[in-house]
């Protein structure tokens, strides 16, 4: 009788839900097997898990999503509720159309986003999902996800991206290099036997309105502006 195959690698990358994200995020997504959003962390007021830039005629835009914090010091990402505010989402909607309406593919990607920001909902971190899975989609992106809060672990920091890891069967972490001094403190993943590796990503110049071109955007421009070729345009920006 053969010896059962061993099962395959396993890679993932862990990332918290933050708001429109910029196209670095979504191709880390693309170069996975399984995909955690870390949603069961402290929410950190002014980060990127509420806001994000666009371009516009003036240069870069910061995009707001109001966030109650008063009194919630160490709620999570997944508690952190939105603003009633009589101003969101349909200011900051005006904003975008506004900016991105002479956009190539602006008819066909607007009107999506707009339903999901208008869908009422209560939470950021589920705004911030449904945008996600809707401009994954949109590149082509079919990584399967899940969120940190659905297994919970009771390990802190590095550990605790070990032990989610371990939840679910990974054998290889893919990791922004931003996080690269952080990690290699611990030895926690070669300690659990998980192969830990960095994602270099070259971000991709495309064609953008208003003027010279403007890295590190939300990854909303390059669909708006490039539609059906978004997809590879990103993927050129991964290291072979």
């Amino acid at each position: 009788m053969r010896p059962a195959a061993a099962p395959a690698p396993k890679r993932a990358a862990i990332m918290q839900p933050t708001f429109l994200p910029w196209c670095g995020y979504f191709a880390l997504m693309d170069a996975v097997d399984l995909f955690v959003f870390l949603d069961d962390v402290q929410f950190d007021k002014r980060s990127w898990q509420q806001r994000n830039r666009i371009k516009t005629p003036n240069g870069p835009l910061w995009l707001t999503v109001p966030v109650l914090t008063k009194g919630r010091r160490e709620q999570s990402i997944a508690d952190a509720e939105i603003q009633p505010d009589a101003k969101f989402p349909d200011s900051l909607w005006r904003t975008i159309e506004m900016n991105f309406a002479k956009a190539p593919y602006a008819d066909r990607h607007l009107p999506f986003l707009q339903n999901i920001m208008t869908s009422g909902h209560h939470r950021l971190c589920d705004l911030n999902l449904a945008l996600i899975d809707w401009m994954a989609g949109e590149f082509g992106i079919t990584t399967p996800t899940v969120r940190a809060s659905a297994t919970p672990v009771n390990s802190a920091k590095v550990d605790r991206l070990v032990a989610l890891c371990q939840a679910q069967g990974v054998t290889d972490y893919l990791s922004p290099p931003g996080s690269k001094a952080y990690l290699e403190a611990s030895d926690a993943f070669d300690t659990a036997g998980i192969a830990l590796e960095y994602f270099d990503y070259a971000h991709p110049e495309y064609t953008q309105l208003h003027g010279a071109f403007e890295p590190n955007l939300s990854a909303l421009d390059l669909l708006v502006n490039e539609g059906p070729r978004a997809g590879d345009i990103l993927r050129t920006g991964i290291a072979p």
